[in-house]
């Protein structure tokens, strides 16, 4: 009786749906493509990446509160609340910028590698990576001085980065389908865990308590959950088109936010359970997304398109956007 009690719980978990949907759709007038997002829910902000500038909301109106400017091609932004700054990876400027959280204001482009692509900021040893597309490497920057501290060749096209709190850094390879480690004290890769059957890894999350990585693979559609000690593989899902992960650390979800319109859910039941939960629908284009770990909503950027005419140099483009259609999609309960 004693030991059916303690397996109930997690047995009744594994079946209980989310109870997400879309909330509300916040609506941005400028125009740009756009990549990721990033949400500070203490201060009930979201951060989207949109052409050559970042837009700033408020979480819980999606009234325009902000801009950064001067942020060519920009894709990412990691925010530093301590100092009061904001960095975003600036593509086609190979730069990353350095923003006042306060006042919204530049304070200094920081030449980085080519086409600077994923950045965050890891708040154990108190740097930001900015992980380069094209020169496949990544910059590391000290918060304290806006000084590059390291550039650390990677072997392949780095997608999106994250910390173990602990020392270690963890990134996508997406051409190369393989899972990097970086030793945040020596600035060298110390491993490379192949991702066997994932294809073109994009987005990723981690557990820190269980020590487990959530990974994205859009080439072929499954999300991976690797043990970031061993590097074994514990699980794999049928997902999406998948350019982004996010993961709840109180309620134990991973998202993986799909092109096609869906939101894919993994629930970790403890450190080698998993089980597949849903797909909630959103909107296509939404392929990227940003949790507020204080609500436990989930915000990703998209906008209207139609499909584009396909060229001999590039036989299956992107869709185009439709002028005056980007939007923030909330998802919650």
């Amino acid at each position: 009786m004693f030991g059916a009690a303690l397996v109930m719980p997690a047995a009744v978990l594994a079946q209980q749906k989310t109870g997400f949907k879309v909330l509300a759709s916040y609506p941005v007038k400028s125009s740009g493509g756009w990549d990721y997002i990033t949400v500070d829910g203490a201060a009930k902000l979201v951060y989207t990446s949109h052409g050559s500038q970042v837009n700033i909301l408020a979480t819980t109106t999606g009234d325009s509160v902000g801009v950064f400017t001067d942020t060519k091609g920009v894709h990412g932004i990691a925010l530093v609340k301590d100092l009061n700054k904001a960095y975003t990876s600036n593509g086609r400027a190979n730069t990353v910028g350095v923003f006042d959280l306060k006042t919204n204001q530049l304070i200094k482009a920081i030449p980085v590698g080519t086409n600077p692509d994923a950045i965050f900021y890891d708040d154990h040893s108190k740097k930001v990576y900015a992980f380069n597309g094209r020169s496949k490497d990544a910059t590391v920057i000290d918060v304290a001085t806006d000084a590059v501290v390291a550039t650390i060749p990677l072997g392949g096209k780095p997608e999106t980065g994250v910390s173990d709190g602990k020392g270690k850094v963890f990134v996508n390879i997406e051409d190369t389908n393989e899972e990097v480690v970086i030793d945040a004290k020596t600035y060298k890769v110390i491993n490379r865990w192949k991702l066997v059957d994932g294809d073109e890894p994009s987005g990723l999350a981690i557990d820190r308590k269980t020590n487990r990585l959530f990974i994205g693979c859009g080439g072929n559609k499954t999300m991976i959950v690797l043990n970031a000690i061993t590097g074994t593989i514990v699980g794999k899902f049928p997902i999406g088109d998948c350019d982004g992960v996010a993961f709840d650390p109180t309620l134990k979800q991973a998202y993986s936010s799909n092109g096609e319109g869906t939101i894919s859910v993994i629930r970790e039941l403890s450190a080698d359970k998993f089980v597949f939960v849903e797909n909630i629908v959103t909107e296509p284009g939404a392929r990227t997304i940003g949790l507020d770990e204080t609500t436990h909503k989930l915000y990703l950027p998209t906008a209207k398109s139609i499909p584009a005419e396909p060229t001999a140099d590039n036989p299956h483009p992107r869709p185009k956007q439709i002028p005056g259609t980007f939007h923030i999609i909330v998802v919650g309960k």
